[in-house]
């Protein structure tokens, strides 16, 4: 990553929607956009002067900005850099675009996150979700995480073990949310690795195939797929502006996911000889379809609230169909919770952060 000798330059009152996938939000106290890491440091030393808090953006696509905006300083990452190390290891600066790196890597025939394809936002947000899809998760190829300790001011680097990787989730975002500002990753890829495409959609598209798909036809598959849900940001689709999967699947235990079943067949949402769907997990927990449940519950995809809703194509995809508020969202977002706790006796965790709000 580059240094630089230019000041950084805060703006103030900047409007935080536009750097939003879903379009909304109010404005930023001070907005500042950093490239390398002494204009990291300097930010925050500005808003530890001013006793400013503050929110690290990148990608904007997994953020929920309150109406009444963000009343301190949003630093903006903008670092850039990617290098493949001499072990095969490739790291990349944490403003760098996700998809544009897993198609350099597949295009490299490195393995691990050719199942990533199409997820937008940039590398500094990967760790913090530990995201994940179609069968693949970030943290199972992350090798290190240099960020900035924002208590210490010194530049560390995380292990893999010390990230506490789990499902949708890290240190970044839970017991350290507010602690470390990420600059860079490392990634572990199996180069010349076969792809994985054990998950059902993906293994479905390849139904029909004698021979094993290639890591670009994977993620050309994965593309598709995620066209066909609107999960895939595109200008002009009216599904676009969302912040992608909005509920994390469920993790509960076996007894909740078993009642939950029981709950749906009384419905009349299975046929007899279905199952609702459930993957069991190593740890004895259930996971659960979001998706299906938001569906059965009684929201079917283009279900409207005013000027939100659910996308055409997927139910778990929250959808601002233009001029639309945060509360506008919230409230859509705490009726369907409401719905599906009420009828199968599970919550949904929405997957967004949520900036400005003093409660979400």
């Amino acid at each position: 990553m580059k240094q630089s000798m230019f000041p950084v330059i805060f703006r103030e009152q900047i409007p935080l929607a536009p750097y939003t996938s879903l379009g909304i939000g109010g404005p930023a106290r001070f907005l500042a956009e950093v490239e390398t890491e002494t204009q990291v440091m300097e930010a925050l030393e500005f808003a530890d002067s001013r006793r400013l808090p503050v929110f690290i953006l990148g990608g904007g696509s997994n953020i929920v900005v309150s109406d009444a905006g963000f009343d301190g300083l949003v630093i903006r990452v903008a670092l850039r850099g990617i290098k493949q190390r001499n072990d095969g290891v490739m790291v990349a600066a944490a403003g760098e675009d996700w998809d544009a790196f897993v198609k350099r890597c597949v295009e490299r025939r490195l393995a691990g996150i050719e199942c990533l394809s199409g997820i937008p936002g940039t590398i500094g947000g990967t760790p913090v979700q530990n995201v994940g899809a179609y069968g693949q998760e970030v943290g199972e190829v992350i090798i290190a995480v240099r960020a900035v300790d924002r208590d210490t001011r010194h530049v560390v680097e995380l292990s893999n073990k010390e990230c506490g990787f789990a499902y949708r989730s890290s240190i970044f975002n839970t017991s350290r949310s507010e602690r470390y500002l990420v600059m860079s990753v490392g990634y572990d890829l199996r180069s010349g690795g076969e792809p994985r495409i054990s998950y059902p959609d993906i293994a479905q598209y390849f139904v029909d195939r004698t021979d094993s798909p290639t890591l670009a036809e994977v993620r050309e598959a994965v593309l598709q797929i995620r066209e066909r849900k609107s999960m895939v940001l595109r200008q002009g689709d009216p599904d676009a502006k969302s912040a992608g999967s909005f509920f994390k699947n469920p993790l509960v235990p076996a007894d909740v996911a078993e009642r939950a079943e029981e709950a749906a067949r009384r419905r009349g949402s299975l046929k007899r000889d279905e199952i609702m769907p459930h993957y069991p997990m190593a740890d004895g927990r259930v996971k659960l379809s979001a998706a299906w449940l938001i569906e059965r519950a009684g929201f079917a995809k283009s279900y409207s609230r005013g000027r939100v809703g659910l996308s055409s194509k997927h139910a778990l995809a929250l959808v601002n169909r233009g001029g639309a508020t945060a509360r506008e969202l919230l409230d859509l977002m705490h009726e369907i919770q409401s719905g599906v706790g009420s009828v199968f006796g599970v919550e949904l965790t929405p997957e967004p952060v949520f900036v400005g709000f003093k409660q979400a």
